[in-house]
């Protein structure tokens, strides 16, 4: 028999390709060169990364049958080719100036390569881990926010260093090889592995039995429990990427900081979020991810209602930085619920389907703060708008533990009535 691989060795290969795909939350430092370069418009280049974004959330829902299919090792090989094909392309687009083939290279290939490697390592981590769910998914999502505040400073230098074009060629070969090395090692568990902690114990043992179902992907977009988790994800999302687009500005306009003071809040949001992905989704393991969810949305109902009337300018960082917690864990804490209610059975392919909601948050968020702070010439109604968003999605997390309540009553009483007496 082959020795089984060692989980938080498999973590690591996850957290390895997360913080190589995350990298395109770094798209910003490339701005200021390229305009410089090539003449082109903030918003031009502004669209390759959400065209990146919108490419990684219809490649994950389009590809999730795929990484169930031939498993995480040959997606987390296909996804490295993507995205390191499509950072080298995008070097190749920067030196003859070509905006269009950016936007093949960087957005359209570069994004496929996301989407695949975001949702690739989910379904085996779950499955490692049927005792930690929470902790393992929320370890590799957080590699993905924590990335840009690595990736940053490295690109700047880069740019300085070397140039444009041969900064992307090198990110490319760089994260095609650690994606590759990472990849390599991934796997799904042996059938009947449990963790030495589980073994023996027949009721921890039971843990995977607590699901409350062991759907597939098509069965599950047609329950109520994944359009509830589709909602809360996209309110949760529409909203943190709407504060994060305007930090700064609107961190000037409300509670009066410097643009220097701004650019820092910026800064330290980001460990916020990847400290809320791997905190949250560890909490979760212990109190549930209703509670959690529940949580979330009660917390950023009273933060988005109180930041209009903040002028302190600690106590209106501290919110923000509160609010980038609950964004960051919303991620993170999503893979587990989704195992919780649906199983492990196509996981990753479920995962793909609800990433859709990141997709459409991406356009909606940033395009609605724009537009109503354009229109009103002022963040307060938009903040008032989003606290009554949160006031629904709090509402669906308390409705989607009736319909999880009701099928646990349905499946005890299926169970008791399956067990003939001897």
């Amino acid at each position: 028999m082959s020795k089984t691989k060692n989980r938080w060795l498999i973590a690591a290969a996850a957290v390895g390709i997360h913080i190589s795909i995350g990298s395109v939350y770094s798209w910003s430092v490339f701005t200021n060169p390229l305009k410089e370069a090539h003449n082109w418009g903030l918003s031009e280049i502004s669209l390759t990364f959400s065209i990146a974004i919108l490419f990684l959330g219809l490649s994950a829902a389009f590809m999730g049958h795929f990484v169930e299919k031939y498993g995480p090792r040959t997606s987390g090989i296909l996804s490295s080719i993507c995205f390191g094909a499509g950072l080298i392309g995008a070097g190749f687009a920067e030196s003859i100036g070509s905006l269009y083939l950016m936007y093949f290279f960087y957005g359209a290939l570069g994004g496929i390569g996301l989407g695949i490697g975001y949702i690739t390592p989910v379904s085996s981590l779950v499955k490692w881990f049927p005792d930690r769910r929470g902790l393992a998914t929320g370890l590799a999502i957080m590699g993905f926010g924590f990335a840009s505040l690595i990736a940053s400073p490295v690109i700047a230098s880069l740019i300085s260093s070397a140039g444009i074009d041969k900064t992307f060629y090198i990110l490319g070969a760089v994260y095609f090889i650690i994606m590759i090395a990472s990849s390599l090692y991934l796997s799904p568990p042996p059938k009947g592995w449990l963790p030495e902690g589980m073994k023996g114990n027949k009721e921890i043992s039971q843990e995977k039995n607590r699901d409350l179902s062991q759907l597939t992907a098509n069965e599950a977009i047609k329950t109520i429990r994944f359009w509830a988790l589709w909602a809360m994800l996209f309110i949760n999302v529409t909203c943190g990427i709407a504060i994060i687009s305007v930090a700064s500005p609107m961190a000037q306009d409300v509670a009066g900081l410097s643009a220097a003071a701004a650019a820092a809040m910026v800064g330290i949001m980001g460990l916020f979020n990847g400290f809320g992905r791997i905190g949250w989704a560890t909490v979760s393991d212990y109190i549930g991810r209703p509670n959690v969810y529940t949580a979330f949305f009660a917390i950023q109902t009273v933060a988005f209602l109180l930041l209009p009337s903040i002028s302190n300018a600690i106590l209106f960082q501290l919110i923000i930085f509160l609010i980038l917690t609950c964004y960051g864990g919303g991620f993170a804490s999503i893979p587990a619920y989704i195992g919780d209610l649906f199983g492990t059975k196509q996981l990753g392919a479920i995962h793909g389907y609800i990433l859709t909601a990141w997709a459409a948050a991406g356009l909606a968020g940033p395009l609605v703060v724009s537009w109503i702070r354009e229109t009103t010439n002022s963040y307060s109604l938009t903040l008032f708008i989003f606290g009554g968003a949160f006031v629904c999605a709090l509402s669906i997390s308390l409705l989607i533990r009736l319909n999880i309540k009701k099928l646990r009553e349905t499946n005890l009483y299926t169970s008791s009535n399956s067990v003939k007496p001897s």
